[in-house]
């Protein structure tokens, strides 16, 4: 007697198995393989392939940080669109030259910035003119760059991506090279309702990624949201008051920036005379002005300034004492009667380092979900 079988829309007739002790034992077992073969092949087929389901990703928002600056609502994290933000931040198919990605010079040991190089080195062994600035709290952040020549996250990436001294690719190899992939297929596929391999979707891909890279638990956080019983010692309480006195200005909030542009003081590199801002706007009173860098982590971060000058932050907070010089942009908060600088002394400067030391969040530089694959 045959048994009819129908598995995906298939249906197949076998002939009867006979499970009684008389029989040929090799005849039973033949047919017990060839019914779970073609159960297993029919099970495989194509026609109804998995889907994942692609879940929201919860955006948790530390209680002493301001308010993001990123729309969350135009492009919600999602766990396969981060997925791909992820793949794409370490695919060094991004690049002309098929090997640097963004992690390439954004390394997760070193608040992804490029630890010990002033400048980074990119397609053709070519070198930039700026130092690579950290990633970190992209979210809260309303201008990218030393110049601020990029006003939105999601527009970020074209800037390095096509920099002949960078990665030195176009968008539309870069898509054409994602189109070809399968793997990117899927992905694209699973990540938005259209399903696309296109612009839109590849920028805010890794918008998605970049938005979660949130660094917030550093001592510094514990201590002021009273977390884990942490508490500062003398010399960081210290330098905490140091810093909130001299420093917080430009500095602000627990962003550690107040994401303006400023004129620090810093004599213009004679090689480079870099123009910060003034290379956006065109204006005047915009020459030498570079963005006010966030501090947390920033002593994994060095070198330090927009040309990568200085490398340890006691050389940095001797510049502030004794190094600054007079120009007609120079920020306010660095003069005061003629007086050029902030006044510190050694005491004060330890104290100060100390305290910058309680930025380092060592759980952001080891969160598996920013490692490389």
């Amino acid at each position: 007697m045959e048994t009819d079988i129908n598995l995906k829309n298939h249906t197949i007739k076998l002939p009867a198995i006979h499970f009684s002790i008389a029989g040929s034992n090799s005849l039973r077992m033949k047919n017990i393989l060839i019914f779970f073969s073609l159960v297993f092949i029919l099970s495989c087929s194509n026609e109804t392939e998995y889907v994942r389901v692609n879940e929201p990703l919860v955006f948790e928002q530390p209680s002493n940080f301001p308010a993001l600056a990123y729309d969350l609502e135009a492009n919600p994290p999602t766990e396969i669109g981060f997925e791909l933000g992820k793949k794409l931040f370490y695919d060094g198919d991004l690049s002309r030259v098929g090997f640097i990605s963004c992690g390439f010079c954004h390394e997760q040991k070193d608040a992804f910035t490029h630890h010990g190089h002033q400048f980074s080195h990119g397609a053709d062994d070519l070198e930039g003119t700026r130092n690579t600035p950290s990633i970190q709290n992209m979210a809260y952040m309303t201008h990218f760059m030393w110049d601020g020549a990029i006003n939105h996250l999601d527009l970020f990436p074209i800037a390095p991506i096509t920099n002949e001294v960078e990665m030195d690719e176009s968008i539309t190899n870069v898509l054409a090279k994602l189109a070809a992939n399968s793997e990117y297929q899927k992905l694209f596929s699973e990540a938005f309702v259209d399903g696309e391999v296109n612009m839109e979707n590849f920028l805010k891909a890794l918008s998605q990624f970049m938005v979660m890279m949130v660094s917030s638990n550093s001592k510094y956080d514990k201590y002021v949201r009273n977390e884990d019983g942490i508490t500062l010692t003398s010399e960081e309480l210290q330098g905490l008051a140091i810093f909130e006195t001299n420093c917080a200005t430009c500095h602000a909030t627990d962003l550690f920036t107040d994401k303006s542009f400023r004129n620090n003081g810093l004599a213009p590199n004679s090689k480079l005379d870099d123009l910060g801002r003034y290379l956006v706007t065109g204006l005047e009173a915009d020459k030498y002005k570079f963005k006010v860098p966030s501090l947390r982590n920033v002593a994994l971060t060095e070198p330090y300034m927009h040309d990568g000058r200085f490398g340890s932050l006691e050389a940095v907070l001797d510049f502030y004492t004794d190094g600054i010089i007079a120009s007609p942009t120079l920020d306010s908060a660095l003069q005061d009667n003629g007086v050029l600088g902030i006044s510190l002394s050694s005491a004060d400067k330890a104290a100060l380092v100390a305290f910058l030391n309680t930025l380092t969040d060592e759980e952001y530089i080891a969160d598996e979900r920013f490692a490389e694959f």
